[in-house]
C-alpha cells in the first residue's frame, strides 16, 4: 500500500491543494489543513479561546455549495491567502491581521451573498484546526473503495469529492475500514485509525464543475448498507511524508 495523493484545505469549505510534501505532528491535522474558516454571523467561536464548533456554523459545502464557486490558495511562506471569485476577481490578504481578515470576509460576502447568515467573520486561531471531527486527525480514503462506489453507481465520483487528506492505492475496497484501532506506519511516522467518516451533502458537490451533481451518500447507502466512506487517523508519532511512501499496518 502507499500514499497516491495528499491536500490540504487551507479555508474550511473551499478549495485543496495538492502537496507534494507534509508535515505530521502527533495529535494535530495536516498543517495548514482547514486553518482558516468564515464563521457565520450567528456562529459562537471565540479566537481567544478556541473551540471545537459544529460545521453548520461556518461557511460550508453541505449547507453552501457556492462555496466551491471560490478559488484559494494559502502561501504559507508569504503568510497571504488569495482567493479567486467566480467571476475573477482576486484579493490577497494576510488571514493572520485584522485587517485582512477584514477584508477576505467582506470579498467572500460579496462573492457568495446567498450563503451569508449576518455579518460574516473570517476567522484563525493558532494551533486550531475548522475540520469536522471534534479532535483534530488526518483522513484517509482508499482510492479501490471509491472505485467500487463509482461501479455501483454507473458514473465517476471523483475523489475530491470526499475531501480527505491522503488518498492510498494498493488495497483492497473498504479495506480501510478494517483498520479501525490499529496503528498504520508512513514512513517513520504513526497513525492511530478512530472511526470510519460518516459522509454529508457536502460530497453532492462536483470539485471539477462546482456543481451538485450526485448523491454520493444515497448511493453508499442504496449500494453498501452504511454512508461511510474514508477513515480518521490520529497522530501519534509525527514526521514528514510524501507521495508514494509505503503505508503499513502494525500488528
Amino acid at each position: 500500500m502507499r500514499i497516491d495523493s495528499i491536500y490540504r484545505y487551507p479555508v474550511k469549505g473551499l478549495t485543496p491543494e495538492n502537496l507534494a510534501t507534509a508535515q505530521l505532528r502527533p495529535g494535530r491535522a495536516i498543517e495548514w489543513d482547514r486553518a482558516f474558516a468564515l464563521a457565520q454571523g450567528d456562529c459562537g467561536f471565540d479566537e481567544s479561546a478556541a473551540a471545537w464548533r459544529s460545521k453548520t456554523e461556518f461557511l460550508c459545502l453541505a449547507r453552501n455549495p457556492d462555496a466551491a464557486l471560490l478559488a484559494s490558495r494559502f502561501d504559507e511562506t508569504a503568510h497571504l491567502l488569495t482567493l479567486t471569485a467566480p467571476d475573477g476577481a482576486t484579493i490577497d490578504a494576510s488571514p493572520f491581521e485584522p485587517e485582512g481578515r477584514t477584508a477576505l470576509a467582506a470579498f467572500i460576502a460579496t462573492a457568495l451573498p446567498r450563503a451569508m447568515r449576518g455579518t460574516p467573520r473570517f476567522v484563525y486561531a493558532e494551533n486550531h484546526s475548522f475540520c469536522d471531527n471534534k479532535t483534530q486527525v488526518v483522513s484517509l480514503i482508499g482510492l479501490p473503495s471509491l472505485r467500487a462506489l463509482e461501479e455501483a453507481a454507473g458514473a465517476p465520483r471523483q475523489p475530491l469529492r470526499f475531501r480527505a487528506s491522503l488518498y492510498l492505492a494498493g488495497l483492497d475496497p473498504w479495506e480501510e475500514f478494517t483498520w479501525l484501532n490499529r496503528t498504520i506506519a508512513i514512513g517513520g511516522t504513526k497513525l492511530r485509525v478512530t472511526a470510519r467518516i460518516t459522509r454529508c451533502a457536502a460530497t453532492c458537490v462536483n470539485p471539477e464543475t462546482r456543481w451538485r451533481d450526485a448523491n454520493p451518500v444515497k448511493e453508499l447507502m442504496t449500494n453498501f448498507g452504511h454512508v461511510d466512506c474514508g477513515i480518521y487517523a490520529t497522530v501519534i508519532e509525527g514526521g514528514p511524508i510524501a507521495p508514494g511512501d509505503v503505508v503499513r499496518l502494525l500488528s
